[in-house]
């Protein structure tokens, strides 16, 4: 039987190393990964001791003996003195330059020289992801508010006025819808988490289907079909709800007559793919293109401020490939389609 040559085993364990490291560093320099990222450095240099310091200067995490405080001080100050390597034998130190600035630094003893700058490079990379994936939370978490601050007062109002018109003609109905609006409410402003299951987000999106049924006079249908399997998907909070809402308030109000919607749902392969679809009054796909593209402006006749947010959140979560997709045509009904990774590590549900 063949055997693997020793380097190898060498490559692939720095290749798991690499990935490892990245992971533990997923909170930055002072998170609480930076120790066990510490120590799988001081294997992959095979040190005698690992130290990643922050710009005060202070060792952040330690792997193996401690240094000499008065030592490191004086380590680390050339380091930043100089934004280059120092080497004080058996020391030596090279800074972390993420994305251009200088952010702390790599200090071993007894480490091959030659090895110190490609693991300082691999430690500044996974810090510059980290810095990454904070900006998109901020950014997600910033259109969020966004749209929690549009919920439509237009919406506000009707589901206000058909409680209202009930309460005489039919208190029962008139106490489910009240019960219905308080959830509405309540999931739409809910500050817990940036993510929820397709589950939750259904209910909310029926809740307000039931509440606008009533302002229809129950001449809207609503079909749901939805795939048990997506059901515990996470997705961003608040993706479903204002794309049916947009179904609603520009398909099928300015309708004559009655209209329905479908919401369905389904697994395709490692991709969850949900649709919302309309027969309403449709519009122009260059209008779409637009209103995604967020230039459609008060002209563009479906007010797609939250079709414009939910797909900007989808692609700063996922990636620039992943978006809505609309498909319609003036006269022709609106489909408008999600599609979102099953899994994606490092999301959690509300």
């Amino acid at each position: 039987m063949r055997r693997g040559r020793p380097d190898e085993g060498r490559t692939a364990a720095v290749l798991a190393a690499v990935q490892e490291i990245d992971d533990d560093l997923r909170d930055g320099l002072t998170g609480r990964g930076a120790a066990s990222a510490a120590r799988r450095l001081r294997r992959l240099l095979r040190a005698g001791t690992v130290v990643l310091a922050d710009l005060d200067a202070r060792p952040v995490a330690v792997a193996g003996q401690g240094p000499d405080p008065a030592e490191l001080a004086a380590l680390l100050a050339g380091v930043y003195e100089h934004a280059g390597p120092v080497h004080r034998p058996p020391w030596a130190a090279v800074p972390l330059i993420v994305a251009g600035e200088l952010s702390g630094a790599l200090a071993a003893r007894d480490a091959a020289e030659a090895e110190l700058a490609p693991a300082a490079a691999l430690v500044a990379r996974s810090l510059d992801h980290a810095a990454l994936r904070r900006a998109r939370a901020r950014i997600t978490q910033a259109e969020l508010r966004t749209l929690r601050a549009q919920i439509s007062p237009h919406f506000l109002h009707n589901a206000l006025a058909v409680i209202g018109a009930r309460i005489r003609t039919d208190p029962d109905r008139a106490r489910t819808l009240l019960n219905d609006f308080a959830d509405y409410l309540r999931y739409s402003f809910s500050t817990q988490g940036d993510y929820a299951t397709v589950a939750d987000e259904l209910q909310a999106v029926q809740t307000y289907l039931e509440l606008q049924r009533a302002r229809f006079d129950d001449r809207m249908e609503l079909t749901v079909r939805m795939a048990p399997e997506i059901l515990p998907v996470a997705i961003p909070f608040l993706v479903i709800q204002p794309i049916v809402e947009n179904a609603v308030r520009h398909g099928l109000e300015p309708k004559p007559g009655p209209g329905s919607i479908s919401v369905s749902g389904f697994g395709e392969g490692p991709m969850c793919v949900i649709e919302v679809e309309d027969d309403g009054v449709g519009m122009d796909p260059e209008v779409a293109g637009a209103i995604l593209a967020g230039t459609a402006g008060a002209a563009g006749g479906r007010g797609g401020v939250g079709l414009a947010n939910v797909d900007q959140r989808l692609r700063t979560v996922y990636g620039p490939e992943f978006g809505l997709v609309i498909e319609t045509a003036p006269g022709g009904g609106t489909k408008v389609v999600i599609r979102v990774p099953r899994f994606m590590r490092g999301v959690t549900t509300r």
